[in-house]
């Protein structure tokens, strides 16, 4: 089974990639969406965490759950905090990745793709056949992620600060996928990138 590592800098576009991926039933494990799981009530995360950063969790329906946002004000500038709290989590989500790529193994995949946004910052290429990076102008790229929810230019530069460049990930990747021309752009992009493969 080949495994395609994907990742980009936040508001590139990976979500297009992904969905078209998914589309075409190829198995994606979101790291994300891990983080997510594993800090939610009663996840894995949660007990670590309240333990290095008391008072980031709160009660919920299900148990315990990290409170992300009490979390971010804790870690968001200072950096010895952040690598504690990323001592916990990343190996968290290393053991799901493990178990992902088990299962797509047993349903016989030939392809399956790790999503992870910080690759290069953690390693994670070493355990691709091939790294595929989703990228768009910086303009774009702001505009984007300052249309969410909460999102402020302050918290903009400190995520861009932790990440690689984009110029960075554009030359050690394989394939690129620009998304900022359209959607379709990109959707095309990954289509042909798929067929290449056979």
């Amino acid at each position: 089974m080949k495994i395609w590592a994907l990742t980009g800098g936040i508001g590139m576009g990976k979500s297009t990639a992904t969905n078209t991926l998914r589309r075409h039933r190829i198995p994606v494990f979101d790291a994300d969406a891990a983080v997510h799981r594993l800090q939610g009530p009663g996840g894995a995360a949660v007990r670590p965490i309240a333990a290095a950063f008391p008072g980031t969790t709160r009660p919920a329906a299900g148990g315990p759950m990290v409170d992300r946002e009490a979390l971010r004000r804790v870690v968001l500038t200072d950096p010895a905090a952040l690598r504690r709290l990323e001592a916990i989590v990343h190996p968290l989500v290393r053991r799901e990745e493990a178990r992902f790529l088990a299962r797509a193994r047993r349903r016989g995949a030939r392809l399956a793709v790790l999503d992870i946004p910080l690759l290069f910052e953690t390693g994670g290429e070493r355990r691709a056949d091939a790294v595929i990076v989703v990228t768009a102008p910086p303009a774009i790229q702001r505009a984007r992620v300052l249309r969410r929810r909460g999102m402020t230019e302050e918290r903009l530069r400190a995520i861009l600060a932790r990440q690689v460049p984009d110029s960075l990930r554009r030359r050690r990747a394989d394939h690129l996928i620009r998304t900022g021309l359209s959607r379709h752009h990109a959707q095309r992009m990954m289509r042909r990138l798929l067929a290449d493969q056979g």
